[in-house]
């Protein structure tokens, strides 16, 4: 059946051919590693960016003005979730303006995931971008979420500052 007058991939499925081969990796082909603390201290280092480690041991630092931390969450460190908060602190008042801004974001993108929350009495917003890395990440897998995170956590924020210029928070009040 395999005569030639059929395509390939019909005559595949009627049995004339067998299963593509599947070939070994590249032996240079790096291997996922255990997500880490360091390993992410690593790459902030690499590209010069200045963190520290707050408190509650989390790598935090400032980008454009707003705070992103870079969590390690579930059982065995193995979730790694970039998370910003927007260095404007917003009015209640504005809760119905920011939720529809949020909604926009989230609809027409994937990254980040953006929320807004009530503190002291004012809104918050955030963006997170989270990944399970249970079964390992390379230095290149890593190097892409963190600058994923960092990156549209930025270019979302700066979207909002369009969308809400000139509103600050009440006087007396300081931004966070």
């Amino acid at each position: 059946m395999s005569d030639g007058s059929l395509p390939r991939w019909v005559t595949r499925v009627l049995g004339g051919f067998g299963k593509p081969e599947k070939h070994a990796p590249p032996r240079d082909q790096e291997v996922p590693t255990p997500l880490s603390r360091d390993r992410i201290e690593g790459y902030l280092r690499s590209r010069g960016y200045r963190y520290l480690v707050d408190d509650d041991g989390d790598l935090t630092g400032t980008w454009d003005g707003s705070r992103f931390w870079f969590l390690l969450l579930g059982e065995h460190d193995e979730i790694l979730q970039v998370r910003g908060r927007w260095h404007r602190s917003l009015a209640l008042e504005q809760r119905r303006s920011v939720a529809l801004a949020v909604n926009d974001w989230n609809r027409e993108r994937i990254w980040p995931k953006v929320y807004v929350r009530e503190e002291d009495g004012l809104l918050a917003l955030y963006s997170e971008v989270s990944a399970d890395l249970e079964q390992g990440v390379t230095d290149i897998q890593l190097a892409q979420l963190l600058a994923c995170g960092l990156g549209t956590g930025v270019q979302m924020f700066t979207a909002i500052e369009a969308v809400l210029p000139g509103e600050e928070a009440p006087p007396g009040i300081p931004d966070n």
